[in-house]
C-alpha cells in the first residue's frame, strides 16, 4: 500500500526556519528519503509519544520530528529542537 503524505502548516514554517546546512538534511529525508520507505516503521528510532497510537515522533540529526500516523495517512507535524539533557 502506498503512503498518502500531508503536511501541517507549522512543520512548513518550521522547515523553513532551519539553517541551510540542516533544512537540506531535514527536506532530503522528508521529501525524498521517506517516500522510498515501505512502511512507515521502517523510520530508524520512530517512537510513539506517550501512550497515544496515532502521533509518533523521531530524530532527525539534531532536530525531532513528530508525525501523525492514521491508516494510510502521514501527517508530518512539527520540526522541533532537541533538548538538551
Amino acid at each position: 500500500m502506498k503512503l498518502e503524505v500531508r503536511y501541517e502548516r507549522s512543520f512548513l514554517l518550521d522547515l523553513k526556519r532551519l539553517n541551510p546546512d540542516d533544512y537540506e538534511q531535514v527536506h532530503q529525508f522528508i521529501f525524498e528519503d521517506f517516500l522510498r520507505l515501505g512502511q512507515i516503521y521502517e523510520i530508524p528510532g520512530l517512537q510513539q509519544i506517550g501512550s497515544s497510537a496515532i502521533y509518533y515522533r523521531f530524530t532527525l540529526g539534531q532536530y525531532l520530528v513528530a508525525i501523525e500516523v492514521t491508516g494510510q495517512i502521514v501527517k508530518f507535524l512539527r520540526i522541533l529542537p532537541k533538548p538538551d539533557i
